[in-house]
């Protein structure tokens, strides 16, 4: 048997065969391939050299482009970040430079990069609210039928078109359905109505009745058949703050406050209820919204409300009640707190609420990475929507605001959705992540 030699590297006690320290001048195989990648890391960091693509670039339009290329993958190469997001360069285009993306979106999607023309006009539709009535015909005739958001400015054509392609194309039935929802003007609201009166033949085909995909699109048929916003509006971001800005008496008075904290613990794990919101009612978000207290609160227990819904009712000065409704999951019973840590004091204080308003749509599609953190809008739900029904009237709660967690801590994750019943005046609390 040939006698084994000892690796040369000093703390090694690999053995090697004569012929392997032959080719690796002594170094075990292991060794001589951490030796490799350690040089060739040296030589990266040596070599490596910033490349900022927007040089010189003060056109948002050709900062988007940018934007939206995939970047060349390369060690020697670092990026240097625009100074804004993606987010905030959409936002300041005027309406000229909406257009000019809409056209180059149209442009890359005929050339066969559907994906990249398809973002781009989720942005402007979500942020914007930018009609697609013109080039809703080539999207359907390139049968791009997803994200369905894009068909809200359908014409009365395109809308009829659909009407009839749903009740015999089985395969792309289910986006249809949710590009009807998001059309949803009077003669679309009058076939779900027919829908739900006399279901049609390929109703049995799919998972849930074709009335409940209106939910995906923030509206319900009422028992009556009318429709009802299940959001309420306008919409105002919470936004967290940078450090070096500070926060301002004005937004952090009495009249809005995040993730106060309560005297009062949760009856099933034992820990303390975070007032996720408390928001003074006479606030613009909330000018529909009937609640007979001065501040609309939204109070949970940010452990359990993760595992299932959790209701909280209105006592007579208007405070939150832990409500006698609430069923404890199953399992609920076996949490250790010390498994959870414990929220930072200051962690509402890293917010404010916008003093202007945006679209109701913003925050919709939870994957473009938007703001999600908001009071009023269209949810920007990570799974399906999943509107609680108020457990005393059997009504299904409106969405009042959501907050992502990713952005109160951390290594947070999720994203805790806000709910009120304004005939019972009681909230809820449900969460969702990916």
């Amino acid at each position: 048997m040939t006698e084994r030699i000892q690796c040369i590297r000093e703390g090694c006690t690999n053995t090697i065969l004569p012929a392997t320290a032959a080719k690796t001048g002594g170094y075990c195989m292991p060794c001589k391939q951490e030796m490799e990648r350690e040089e060739r890391q040296r030589y990266i960091e040596a070599n490596r050299r910033d490349v900022n693509l927007y040089a010189g670039i003060i056109d948002p339009v050709e900062t988007l482009k940018i934007m939206h290329e995939p970047q060349v993958r390369d060690p020697l190469i670092r990026y240097v970040p625009y100074e804004q997001s993606k987010e905030q360069v959409y936002l300041s285009l005027s309406v000229e430079q909406q257009d000019q993306m809409k056209d180059y979106a149209m442009q890359r999607i005929r050339t066969g990069d559907e994906d990249t023309g398809k973002d781009i006009l989720v942005y402007l539709v979500c942020y914007h609210d930018i009609s697609l009535t013109a080039e809703i015909p080539e999207l359907l005739e390139q049968e791009i039928y997803y994200p369905s958001i894009l068909y809200k400015s359908a014409s009365g054509e395109a809308r009829d078109h659909l009407l009839q392609q749903v009740n015999t194309d089985d395969e792309k039935r289910n986006h249809i359905l949710l590009m009807l929802a998001h059309i949803s003007d009077d003669v679309v609201v009058q076939q779900f109505r027919q829908w739900r009166q006399s279901p049609p033949s390929w109703a049995s085909e799919l998972y849930v009745a074709p009335e409940h995909y209106t939910t995906e699109a923030g509206w319900e048929l009422t028992k009556d058949g009318q429709r009802r916003e299940l959001f309420i509006t306008p919409s105002y971001s919470l936004y967290k703050v940078k450090e070096n800005e500070g926060t301002s008496v004005e937004s952090f008075g009495d009249s809005f406050s995040l993730l106060t904290p309560s005297a009062n613990c949760c009856p099933w794990c034992g820990g303390a209820l975070t007032t996720l919101i408390s928001l003074d009612v006479k606030h613009p978000a909330l000018h529909d919204v009937s609640w007979h207290a001065q501040q609309l609160q939204i109070q949970t227990c940010v452990i359990c409300s993760s595992y299932g819904v959790v209701y909280m009712e209105m006592d007579a000065a208007g405070e939150p009640l832990w409500s006698s409704h609430n069923v404890m999951p199953v399992g609920m019973d076996e949490i250790d707190l010390d498994d959870y840590g414990k929220l930072a004091q200051a962690a509402g204080r890293q917010f404010q609420i916008a003093t202007s308003s945006r679209h109701a749509f913003h925050a919709s599609e939870w994957a473009m990475e938007p703001s999600l953190s908001q009071v009023g809008g269209h949810p920007g739900w990570v799974q399906d929507a999943e509107y609680p029904t108020c457990p005393s009237c059997s009504t299904r709660m409106k969405a009042v605001a959501q907050l992502d967690w990713g952005e109160v801590e951390k290594h947070g994750e999720g994203m805790y959705y806000m709910f009120l019943c304004e005939p019972c005046q009681l909230t809820a609390v449900s969460y969702q992540q990916s």
